[in-house]
């Protein structure tokens, strides 16, 4: 796709920019998508890496789970903590890494305390922009 643009002083001091339409038309489009993505809460994920610090499955596996995270927590305040369920099992990860080199530090600091933890690629929410 091509597009023109031009400018030029209207001997006034101004500039006029002459354009082709479509360009709006192309910017528009893109603002909708935008605003369309961010009211989806299932977009708010990009690929990358979190611990899984405990899988199970059974009678049980629901409440320990739940037990775990609140260990991890307790000792881990801010660590963002996540429960899914995968048929048949009730996984526990940590953390949003963007790599693998990320996770696999904090993996060096936790392994200790979860001996059966493991480095796994996921998605993770986009990080914060402070």
């Amino acid at each position: 796709m091509s597009v023109n643009l031009f400018s030029q002083a209207d001997g006034n001091g101004h500039v006029v920019i002459v354009q082709d339409p479509r360009i709006d038309t192309i910017l528009t489009k893109h603002l909708e998508m935008n605003e369309a993505l961010l009211l989806n809460a299932d977009n708010y994920a990009i690929d990358g890496y979190r611990i899984q610090i405990f899988e199970e499955s059974g009678n049980k596996s629901s409440t320990r789970a739940r037990e775990v995270m609140s260990e991890f927590s307790s000792k881990y305040t801010d660590m963002p903590i996540y429960l899914t369920w995968q048929a048949p099992n009730f996984k526990v990860r940590v953390g949003d890494f963007r790599t693998r080199m990320e996770a696999e530090g904090f993996l060096r600091k936790i392994k200790r305390d979860y001996p059966i933890a493991w480095v796994i690629r996921d998605k993770i929410k986009f990080p914060s922009i402070n």
